[in-house]
């Protein structure tokens, strides 16, 4: 149990630090990610671009 919780921790650090990065590169402002001002807050759902990240992970687990 404490390994599980050891590694999500390291992965949302981990995103949490690659998030300019993937910024930069244009994840997050793909067609299928919206954006939105909901009760005084802004929204963002990622869809297009947590299809595309889990695609290149399946595909790096496959080839290793």
């Amino acid at each position: 149990m404490i390994r599980w919780m050891i590694v999500i921790f390291l992965a949302l650090l981990l995103i949490s630090w690659a998030t300019p990065l993937l910024r930069r590169l244009g994840l997050g402002r793909l067609p299928g990610d919206l954006r939105f001002r909901a009760f005084g807050r802004d929204w963002f759902l990622p869809f297009a671009s947590t299809v595309l990240l889990s695609f290149i992970a399946s595909l790096i687990g496959y080839l290793v």
